[in-house]
């Protein structure tokens, strides 16, 4: 894989289908090029994208969680929704009602971003703590004023208690209610501004206490049923309800074993899950009604992630016509559609009778599921990301201003050509680094006020880098599965350092035809033809240990 680019960054623009490259396969089986959502078609929507090797064929269980994965919310309605509830448990708790004139803004806010307690700004950062981006409320900071605050543009992302990220997608709308209040004290005459906070007469109301109140906000919106409640009362706009759903699961179920894992409670569960499994309204007579709790081998609520995949908490079974817990901790065998609540990740394995790399889970949570999940218990990984499909669109359509770019870079490289430490000319590159930055600033815009959820021009993120790190696979939706046998080998590109990226290859002159292939068709062979077999018959190793 070409360095800093992910594995989606292969998909090409253009109107006809992405020419194919290693980590993002077209799917040999359903649909032809160019039709429907699958891997065929335009722009790489239903692909699945690859960072390790993983041969699906080996995978004897799949695990789903349920926020955001199986139930996607629509966006913005449902960040709207949480935003609303989130300024009205603030003023209740005493802020200016003011403030209940701000409206969620999608465009703003990016998954990824860190908010700064000290100095109340929220930064976009790589993965070593370089500031890519910085904004106070929604005033967006530059040169002197960063180093003001940030005088090596670097942050200590280890000092968790000042630097918090804000990884998942719940935590759009949190990002952007803190540019909120931080716009509205800054622009309120009643305040006076100070570095770390604002003051008011005898009272100093700090960036640490703002962020306190409103992480206390988010845990009421959550833990108090209110979020859930307006949820409940119309499923139809804030939960998208898909037919393909069932059908995966159902498939899914022939050849493995299936399990949710949610932390939701089981009421809410319920509620959520009757919804996308239930068609009975639609025109399908040839569709038997199944309750949705037959699609799982296993269903655990109140998981508790990350701590489900640590020690846990205490497995009990779920009374499923009352949603109450019942007393005890349950020791038995696994029961057909039977509910449990806690538990621990070992405690899946136990009752479903396998192991860590058997399991291929699947979340959007890049910490509670994905990161744990790997790092404790060793399976394997999908990563849900939504906005991947806005992504897609920009990535292929503004191709021009990343080549651009990638351009500027090399005309910088040529410039220092045939100069060395013995030379005196020191080239103007002021009109480049100019250029450079307008480029990026240009394609930043293409995605929103933040920029890309992956990158800053050519820089990656946080996000991104800790995407490639710990997610095996990730697409916008796990429904992109459908368009996959489940025989199938999704491979990795290899991962090129500097040094291989940049030094080419010296060719010999010889007969044989192979010399002519890139590097990794050379060691792997054509990808159109069968994954090469051991003595044994096997396929071969999926890349992992």
């Amino acid at each position: 894989m070409c360095r800093g680019l992910l594995p989606h960054a292969w998909v090409k623009a253009g109107p006809g289908p992405a020419s194919e490259a290693p980590g993002c396969r077209k799917s040999p089986g359903r649909g032809q090029p160019g039709e429907g959502p699958g891997p065929w078609a335009p722009g790489g929507f239903g692909r699945i994208f690859v960072n390790r090797s993983l041969a699906l064929e080996k995978i004897k269980c799949f695990g789903f969680d349920m926020d955001y994965t199986l139930a996607m919310y629509k966006s913005p309605d449902y960040e709207e929704l949480a935003f609303a509830l989130l300024l009205e448990h603030l003023v209740a708790i005493g802020y200016p009602p003011e403030i209940l004139a701000y409206k969620y803004d999608p465009t703003f806010p990016t998954r990824g971003l860190v908010f700064d307690a000290l100095y109340g700004n929220l930064l976009k950062v790589d993965s070593h703590g370089n500031l890519l981006v910085c904004a106070h409320g929604f005033r967006f900071l530059k040169g002197a004023e960063i180093l003001h605050y940030y005088p090596n543009k670097f942050i200590q992302r280890d000092d968790m208690k000042r630097f918090h990220i804000l990884n998942t997608l719940f935590n759009l709308t949190e990002a952007h209610l803190y540019a909120c209040l931080v716009d509205f004290f800054t622009n309120c005459s009643r305040y006076v501004n100070c570095d770390t906070g604002y003051k008011h007469g005898n009272l100093f109301m700090s960036f640490r206490s703002m962020f306190q109140d409103v992480r206390e906000a988010m845990d009421h919106v959550h833990l108090s049923g209110c979020l859930k409640e307006k949820t409940l009362e119309n499923l139809e706009k804030y939960v998208v309800k898909d037919p393909r759903v069932p059908l995966l699961l159902s498939r899914m179920k022939e050849v493995g074993k299936v399990f949710l894992a949610t932390n939701s409670d089981y009421t809410y569960t319920d509620a959520i899950m009757s919804y996308l499994f239930d068609f009975s309204n639609e025109d399908k007579a040839d569709v038997p009604r199944r309750p949705w709790r037959s699609y799982f081998d296993l269903i655990v609520v109140d998981t508790r992630k990350p701590l489900f995949f640590a020690e846990g908490t205490v497995l009990r079974q779920v009374d499923t016509d009352t949603g109450k817990l019942r007393i005890g901790t349950y020791t038995g065998p696994l029961q057909h559609c039977a509910v449990y609540s806690g538990g621990s990740s070992d405690v899946v394995c136990d009752l479903l009778g396998v192991k860590g790399k058997d399991i291929l889970y699947m979340g959007d949570h890049i910490f509670g599921d994905i990161l744990k999940s790997k790092k404790r218990q060793g399976w394997r990984t999908f990563l849900v990301v939504p906005e991947l499909a806005r992504e897609l669109q920009v990535w292929t359509e503004k191709s021009e201003l990343f080549e651009e770019l990638r351009s500027l870079d090399l005309f910088l490289a040529e410039l220092y050509q045939h100069l060395d430490s013995g030379s005196s000319e020191r080239p103007d590159i002021s009109s480049i680094k100019r250029r450079i930055q307008k480029v990026t600033h240009e394609m930043d815009m293409c995605y929103g006020k933040m920029g890309s959820l992956f990158r800053c021009g050519s820089r990656q993120t946080l996000f991104a880098n800790q995407l490639m790190r710990y997610a095996d696979l990730y697409a916008a939706s796990f429904i992109n599965f459908l368009y996959y046998p489940f025989s199938y080998l999704f491979r990795a590109p290899p991962v090129l350092m500097a040094h291989e990226s940049t030094v080419e290859h010296s060719h010999r002159d010889s007969g044989d035809a192979s010399t002519a292939l890139p590097p990794w068709l050379v060691q792997h062979g054509d990808p159109h033809q069968q994954v090469p077999q051991d003595s044994s018959g096997e396929e071969e190793d999926d890349g992992e240990a």
